[in-house]
């Protein structure tokens, strides 16, 4: 009778202390598997490529973004975490963290580069944000080693004008390779593959298509002008005529001027126009959709010449010199009557 008295105590007593631990174990695992807490604050974390989840769990962990580095390596065991830099922040749960660092949601910085950026002012945007740390070897990269780089096309050397003007998000960390690489991906895409039956079509090459669009991101205000811009340098192109852009000028300068004096169209380089018959060698800056699509149609017409008109922003349209030399006049009274 005791033995069955001091069985049943000992079943209680078991039964008890089980009770306890598991309870124990579902409040180490609530607290455990919930957030952090505290202060809202970013702590930027490198995955680095083939890193252990044990390895992982313990920095987020030492980092202050997870409670338990064990239970978070038990619940990642079979994950693939992508490599990277991430911004975590301690108020995520730990299910979101993990569901983050398999999803690759790495941090990114976000950069805009608007049409008719030349190389030198992509680096020096990309220095500015600090997605490039020295701005001079990207520019040396963009503009000598363009080769080496992976596209659909034969990429040049310089890539000017084949970093497309477009919004981006460049990962932390990236090297300059890999920017320049996802600029031209992008150009890739949306240019040489999107456009690829009219590039054929048009009977020209691509680099000549990508300079003439060049040209009219630098001459053009409005998208109605490019198809009649691109058309006025295919004009001229055809009855050899030197281009005489004043765009080619302030590139050729390497510096922009609100007004060009005639001292300017002296300046001796193969880009400016009102001195080399032809094309120019190469793009003079990144042209937008608008100006390559006006340079695979250009506007069919008989313009030679034209000049900005009163709003600064459109152009007027001229067939013959003596038309031209007119219409400049007419727009420099205008000028002076406003001044």
């Amino acid at each position: 009778m005791r033995f069955r008295r001091g069985c049943a105590a000992s079943l209680v007593v078991l039964l008890l202390l089980s009770f306890i631990g598991a309870f124990g174990l579902y409040l180490w695992w609530h607290w455990a598997t919930r957030a952090v807490g505290g202060p809202r604050r970013i702590v930027r974390v490198q995955i680095a490529r083939g890193a252990a989840v044990h390895t992982v769990a313990a920095e987020l962990e030492r980092d202050g973004l997870i409670r338990s580095a064990f239970l978070f390596a038990w619940r990642a065991r079979g994950a693939t975490l992508r490599p990277g830099y991430y911004d975590l922040q301690p108020t995520e749960p730990p299910r979101d963290i993990l569901r983050r660092l398999e999803r690759g949601d790495i941090a990114t910085i976000r950069v805009t580069f608007p049409e008719g950026f030349t190389t030198r002012q992509i680096a020096h945007r990309l220095a500015e944000k600090g997605v490039v740390a020295n701005e001079q070897a990207f520019l040396t990269l963009v503009t000598t080693q363009g080769n080496t780089l992976h596209a659909s096309f034969a990429p040049p050397a310089n890539l000017e004008g084949y970093l497309f003007p477009d919004t981006y998000r460049f990962p932390v960390g990236s090297t300059d390779t890999e920017t320049a690489q996802q600029m031209l991906g992008e150009f890739d895409h949306l240019v040489v593959q999107s456009h690829a039956d009219d590039i054929r079509a048009s009977g020209r090459s691509l680099h000549d298509i990508l300079t003439v669009a060049s040209l009219v991101e630098g001459e053009a205000e409005t998208d109605a002008d490019r198809p009649r811009i691109a058309g006025v340098i295919y004009n001229r192109l055809a009855r050899q005529m030197r281009l005489e852009i004043d765009a080619t000028v302030q590139y050729a300068q390497g510096f922009h001027k609100s007004r060009l004096l005639y001292r300017d169209l002296a300046v001796d380089s193969p880009y400016n126009t009102y001195k080399i018959s032809g094309l120019p060698p190469g793009p003079i800056c990144s042209p937008g959709l608008p100006s390559i699509e006006a340079a695979l149609h250009p506007e069919a017409s008989e313009y030679l010449f034209y000049v900005a008109g009163p709003d600064g922003k459109s152009h007027i349209f001229s067939r013959t010199l003596a038309e031209h030399n007119a219409n400049v006049a007419r727009m420099r009274r205008l000028r002076r009557a406003g001044e």
